[in-house]
């Protein structure tokens, strides 16, 4: 039976190594992208094109709608009848301390960083846990969740994300008994153009690349991980 993952930011920097690497392990990945981002269906569309063996389907849906991301979610089982793993990937960045950061910037975060992600690890979870096997989550942390220093000039995006652990442990304390994981996976900086735009003087050899990511991804969703439980992946390279 083909294998299944949804993918959520399927397009960006990070979710285009995802993509690639599911795809290349013969999955049949279903990937979001925003409405109204012809670039991003463009990039999917080249990648799927490159002579990878897996199937690519991309749905354009804004995550933050609860009824648009449930009907979606609905579909996918109804079309494949099962969902052996989900990639949350969407989320962004904003600097800023508790003087900077007011009630719509907090607002912001928290739908971009956990809303986003919950919206699609609700439905998901409970079909995980209605099917046989299980299945796996994947929920991307950061640094500033849990570091007090790097996240105090971050208000909003660290405790944004960390929501995404608690949430990790509440599903895993529900999951145990069907084999539904959760695992967290937190990356250090990120090497991306935009990064390496950002911050010009920095040493990007440190960095850690997208395609690593990916590989720690795949591996948390695999055979090869079925024994991991209540996993964090810290994957910093040498940042």
């Amino acid at each position: 039976m083909e294998k299944v993952v949804i993918i959520t930011g399927a397009a960006g920097n990070l979710g285009l190594a995802v993509t690639r690497k599911f795809l290349s392990e013969n999955y049949r990945v279903v990937a979001t992208i925003e409405p109204n981002r012809q670039k991003d269906a463009d990039a999917l569309q080249e990648l799927s094109g490159s002579g990878i063996s897996g199937t690519l389907e991309v749905h354009r849906i804004g995550l933050t709608n609860e009824v648009a991301v449930e009907n979606f979610v609905t579909a996918i089982i109804d079309r494949h009848d099962h969902i052996d793993a989900a990639v949350m990937l969407v989320g962004g960045y904003a600097a800023g301390g508790i003087k900077e950061t007011d009630g719509d910037a907090m607002a912001k975060m928290l739908d971009l960083n956990f809303k986003s992600a919950y919206l699609v690890a609700r439905p998901a979870f409970k079909q995980m846990m209605a099917q046989a096997g299980g299945g796996r989550l994947v929920l991307i942390g950061a640094r500033p969740a849990f570091d007090v220093q790097a996240g105090r000039n971050a208000i909003g995006y660290a405790l944004s994300k960390s929501l995404l652990f608690k949430l990790a442990e509440l599903l895993n304390a529900e999951g145990k008994e069907k084999n539904v994981v959760t695992s967290i996976v937190v990356p250090s900086t990120i090497d991306t153009p935009a990064n390496r735009a950002a911050m010009p003087e920095a040493d990007f050899e440190a960095w850690v690349k997208p395609s690593d990511i990916a590989e720690v991804i795949y591996f948390a969703c695999s055979e090869a991980g079925i024994a991991l439980r209540e996993t964090v992946l810290k994957v910093y390279g040498n940042a």
